[in-house]
């Protein structure tokens, strides 16, 4: 199981996956804003999405867990 957390502060954009999506080692998960650029979230495991913890909109803080990959 590998737990995606944010790198930065940051505004979620977009979502581009799903729960129960089946993702591979460099697919982008979510796109997030900060400071008018779009940094993608990218997935270092392949697996499938199990549970995805932000939402569109949604700002998050350094650590925080943004999806769960089993």
């Amino acid at each position: 199981m590998a737990e995606v957390r944010a790198e930065m502060v940051a505004n979620v954009w977009q979502i581009v996956v799903a729960e129960g999506d089946t993702v591979e080692d460099g697919d982008t998960l979510v796109i997030l804003e900060s400071m008018k650029m779009e940094i993608p979230v990218i997935a270092e495991d392949s697996g499938t999405v199990v549970q995805l913890k932000v939402a569109e909109g949604d700002v998050i803080q350094e650590g925080d867990l943004i999806a769960v990959i089993e």
